[in-house]
C-alpha cells in the first residue's frame, strides 16, 4: 500500500471519516462490528471494496441535509469473504485519500493455533480452503493480508481473548472520547500461551518470586490483596513499577507525537496468574491519570489455568 498521509495527533478512531475493518477470517470481526452498532455507529459488512467511495458520498449527503445532527461514524468489514474483488481495497482506499479523507485501518489478528480451533468448534470450512486442510486456508489468507497488516493503524490481537474482553477492548478504543490522544492496554499474560501478537511494550516479570509457590497464596490471583501485597514488596518490585512508568512516559510523548491511538503494554509472568497480573494493576495505576492518556487493563490468561 501506498503510504499515508501524517494522521492528526489529536484524532482518534471515533473521530476518523471511516473505520475499515478486517484481517483474519475468525480473529473477531463479527464481535468488532456488534461492537461498533451497539455503540451507535453505521456498520456494513461484507463490502466490496469497490463501493467504498459510493458509501462515503451517500454519509456525506445526509450529513448536507440535516448538517445540525451529529454524524453517525461509519465502519466496514472487508475481508476475503468477497473473493477477487477484496484485491481492490487498496485501490478504495487511495481513492478515498484522493478525496482528502484517510480511512482508519483496524487488523484482526490470532495465531494459527487459536483460528483452527475457533474454526473447528463451529464447524465451518475456512473460505480460501477449498479441498485442503483448514490450516492451508489460514495460510493463504495470512500472506494475502500481509501488506494490510503491516498499514494497519491499530492491530489487534484476539487469540487468548474471550469475546466478553474482545468487546471490552474495542469500546474502549472506539469509544469516541475526544480529550483522549492514546490510549493504552496494560496486558498481562502468561510466557508458557505465548507472546501477545498485539504487544508494542512486553515486560517479563520472572525475575521476581512466584506466589505459585506459596501455598496459601497459589489458588488467588494477582488481583486478590494478598498477591498484590506479596509481589510488590519483593526486592526490585518498586523500582521496576517506577522505572517502567518513568520509560512509558517518554514514549507516550512520542507517540502522541507520532499520532499512534492506540498502544499495548504487555506484561508477563510465568502462567499470567499472579505477578503479571498485580503488576499490570499497579502499572495501569501509575499510568492513569495522565492528560490525554486512557489505560484500561485486559487480564488475557488469568482463568486459562
Amino acid at each position: 500500500m501506498t503510504a499515508d498521509p501524517s494522521p492528526d495527533p489529536g484524532a482518534s478512531l471515533a473521530d476518523a471519516p471511516i473505520v475499515i475493518v478486517t484481517g483474519m477470517s475468525g480473529a473477531g470481526r463479527s464481535t468488532t462490528a456488534n461492537v461498533l452498532e451497539d455503540l451507535g455507529w453505521l456498520v456494513v459488512d461484507n463490502l466490496p471494496p469497490q463501493l467504498l467511495t459510493h458509501l462515503t458520498e451517500l454519509r456525506d449527503q445526509a450529513r448536507q441535509r440535516d448538517p445540525a445532527v451529529r454524524p453517525q461514524q461509519v465502519a466496514v468489514v472487508v475481508d476475503v469473504r468477497t473473493g477477487g474483488w477484496f484485491a481492490q481495497l487498496d485501490d478504495a482506499i487511495r481513492a478515498a485519500r484522493s478525496r482528502g479523507e484517510r480511512p482508519s485501518l483496524v487488523f484482526l489478528d490470532a495465531t494459527d493455533e487459536a483460528l483452527v480451533r475457533r474454526f473447528e468448534s463451529v464447524r465451518r470450512p475456512h473460505p480460501l480452503q477449498g479441498q485442503g486442510r483448514l490450516l492451508d486456508g489460514i495460510q493463504r489468507e495470512r500472506e494475502l493480508l500481509l501488506d494490510l497488516r503491516s498499514s494497519a493503524d491499530v492491530v489487534i490481537d484476539t487469540s487468548g481473548l474471550n469475546v466478553h474482553q474482545l468487546s471490552a477492548k474495542l469500546s474502549s478504543l472506539f469509544a469516541g472520547d475526544r480529550q483522549v490522544q492514546l490510549r493504552i492496554a496494560v496486558m498481562s499474560f502468561g510466557f508458557k500461551y505465548g507472546l501477545p501478537l498485539d504487544a508494542d511494550v512486553v515486560f517479563d516479570m520472572r525475575f521476581l518470586p512466584n506466589p505459585y509457590w506459596v501455598p496459601e497464596l497459589r489458588a488467588l490471583t494477582g488481583r486478590d490483596r494478598p498477591v498484590s501485597e506479596f509481589v510488590m514488596k519483593q526486592p526490585g518490585a518498586g523500582e521496576f513499577i517506577d522505572r517502567a512508568a518513568d520509560l512509558l512516559d517518554t514514549m507516550i510523548d512520542g507517540y502522541v507525537r507520532e499520532g499512534r491511538r492506540y498502544v499495548t503494554v504487555a506484561v508477563g509472568c510465568t502462567g499470567g496468574k499472579h505477578r503479571s497480573v498485580a503488576t499490570a494493576e499497579a502499572l495501569s495505576a501509575r499510568l492513569g491519570g495522565r492528560d490525554r492518556v486512557d489505560t484500561f487493563v485486559v487480564h488475557r490468561d488469568l482463568g486459562r489455568e
